[in-house]
């Protein structure tokens, strides 16, 4: 029986359960990494399904720290209801600003108060435990290639064990 080790290229699908047990994110379209190769998955998902097999389920908490992070205070303004454009007065309303390096940043209007409004660029699950559910799906030999990018060169998996 294959296993995922290092080098392997691992699909998984995954849903990701705020502190409620609501589903805050779903992947049905299994997502594919190689293990071990620096493929940008959280390091305590890739951690969590090493020695697994296909078919096998892992729950997985998350620390804000690994998961959406701290909440940013700086990241939270106020502005005057007047001062901002009629399509944003709403709350949920996507807002996106851009630095002087040309670096986009979304954010949110969280409430509307007293003629004030509230922008938030922390997500929305920052400062949060989260909880992962993660099923391996596929598992296969990388090609040197994929071990370089870290992720698999084709868009799906192959054959289903």
């Amino acid at each position: 029986m294959v296993t995922v080790t290092h080098n392997k290229l691992v699909y998984i699908t995954y849903s990701i359960l705020d502190a409620r047990g609501m589903v805050v994110e779903q992947h049905d379209i299994p997502v594919g990494f190689v293990h071990g190769a620096n493929s940008g998955i959280l390091p305590a998902i890739e951690s969590a399904v090493a020695g697994r097999k296909v078919g096998d389920r892992v729950e997985i908490t998350l620390a804000p720290e690994e998961g959406y992070g701290l909440r940013d205070e700086s990241l939270v303004f106020v502005e005057e209801l007047d001062n901002v454009p009629p399509q944003f007065r709403r709350v949920g309303a996507e807002v996106l600003f851009e630095n002087e390096s040309g670096e986009t940043k979304a954010f949110y209007v969280t409430s509307i108060e007293d003629g004030k409004l509230r922008l938030d660029g922390n997500p929305s699950l920052a400062g949060q435990s989260v909880t992962c559910l993660v099923n391996v799906m596929d598992i296969r030999d990388a090609t040197p290639e994929e071990i370089r990018n870290g992720r698999p060169l084709d868009a799906a998996p192959g054959t289903m064990h």
